[in-house]
């Protein structure tokens, strides 16, 4: 019997030792959760928010940038235009073409 008394202490004790382990658990996960906000971080800066003096206000890379891609885009839609006058002139060769073949097959009935 004296072997189950000790094994009953040791059990007593092992069941003392998880409820304050349990305890010290429960207080961390309390801890741990009251780290965390339901509010949202506010940016500065440059990482992302809007400029003091709103998006009509930019500084001179901006306007370059800007300019820069106003140019290409302009360049873009002339060389578009050349290619479309180029076709339009080619069509209208073509045109003239199948309707002097008409009148010269409609001439030799």
């Amino acid at each position: 019997m004296g072997g189950f008394m000790i094994c009953a202490k040791e059990n007593s004790s092992m069941t003392a030792a998880l409820r304050t382990v349990r305890a010290v658990r429960a207080t961390t996960t309390r801890i741990q959760s009251a780290r965390f906000s339901a509010v949202a971080q506010r940016m500065a800066g440059e990482t992302g928010s809007t400029r003091s003096g709103g998006a009509a206000q930019g500084d001179a890379f901006q306007k370059r940038e800007e300019a820069s891609e106003n140019l290409y885009i302009k360049q873009q839609e002339q060389e578009k235009l050349k290619q479309l006058k180029a076709k339009i002139a080619q069509s209208k060769e073509q045109l003239a073409k199948d309707e002097k073949d008409l009148s010269e097959m409609e001439k030799s009935k």
